[in-house]
């Protein structure tokens, strides 16, 4: 009788093993994020007036793929002036052969401009739930620095306590977790960075980090490098929806922030 050397027989499991995990790894590596990604986070009078925001639901870290979006269900910007409608002004284009979107706004003067969008609910069959992610971003016109923590009033909504704009590489970006005003205890929030091609992760663990909020709903993540970072608290809705094909099932509610970060 003959028998493999062990070497051969721990290669042969750990073969099989990597099989295994090279189905699982991809599946559980995809957070999906909705993005709302402003042409820069902070206009001077060498930018202009003028910016370009890109709405898509992907997959920040890993480059996509991107999913098809549905017209959103809102989609504005809240200043100290009160509340605009921006939905006119999104424009479909395409990414990854999926629908997306795009819109331009020019400030009129001064002041924190808060950009938020509702999306159309996406079924995803493969977690049998239904996602709405309600997203924004801050973009301060002029050095006026006022009103980047105000709150659209968004079902489940992270209220920033760091100034989301003119931050550094390293920076502490800390938030609350919200459920319709309320802080919510120890929230699970993942953080993904939006990858500019530069970064390979080296396993599935660092496509999406994940943290727990305190008890009083607040958490904090020291971003590592410049660039987009979005923040996504993932609740389960009060709620049911309706999917696809007509039954009830359960729903995921993402209250979502995007902040940048420069090198120093």
């Amino acid at each position: 009788m003959s028998c493999k050397p062990a070497s051969e027989s721990r290669f042969g499991a750990a073969s099989r093993l990597l099989a295994v995990l090279g189905l699982v790894l991809p599946i559980a590596a995809q957070a999906h994020f909705l993005e709302l990604i402003p042409s820069t986070e902070i206009l001077t009078a060498e930018t202009g007036p003028a910016l370009t925001l890109a709405l898509s639901f992907t997959h920040p870290m890993e480059r996509g793929p991107a999913m098809a979006m549905d017209t959103p269900a809102r989609f504005g910007v809240l200043t100290a002036e009160g509340r605009e409608d921006l939905s006119p002004r999104l424009q479909a284009v395409e990414r990854d052969g999926q629908r997306a979107y795009s819109a331009e706004y020019r400030v009129s003067e001064p002041g924190d401009y808060l950009f938020f969008v509702e999306p159309a609910p996406y079924w995803e069959p493969a977690e049998g739930v239904m996602i709405v992610h309600y997203t924004k971003t801050v973009v301060d016109a002029f050095g006026a620095e006022e009103g980047w923590d105000r709150m659209v009033g968004f079902p489940v909504e992270i209220e920033p306590l760091v100034r989301p704009y003119g931050l550094w590489a390293g920076n502490l970006f800390t938030g609350v977790v919200t459920r319709d005003g309320e802080p919510v205890p120890f929230a699970t929030v993942e953080v993904e960075w939006r990858n500019d091609g530069s970064v390979e992760p080296p396993a599935a663990a660092f496509v999406t980090q994940v943290l727990k909020a305190d008890a009083n709903g607040v958490f904090s993540y020291a971003m590592p490098r410049a660039g987009w970072w979005g923040f996504a608290a993932l609740l389960e809705g009060e709620a049911p929806m309706t999917n696809p094909d007509g039954e009830s099932v359960p729903v995921e509610q993402g209250a979502l922030i995007w902040v940048h970060a420069r090198e120093m």
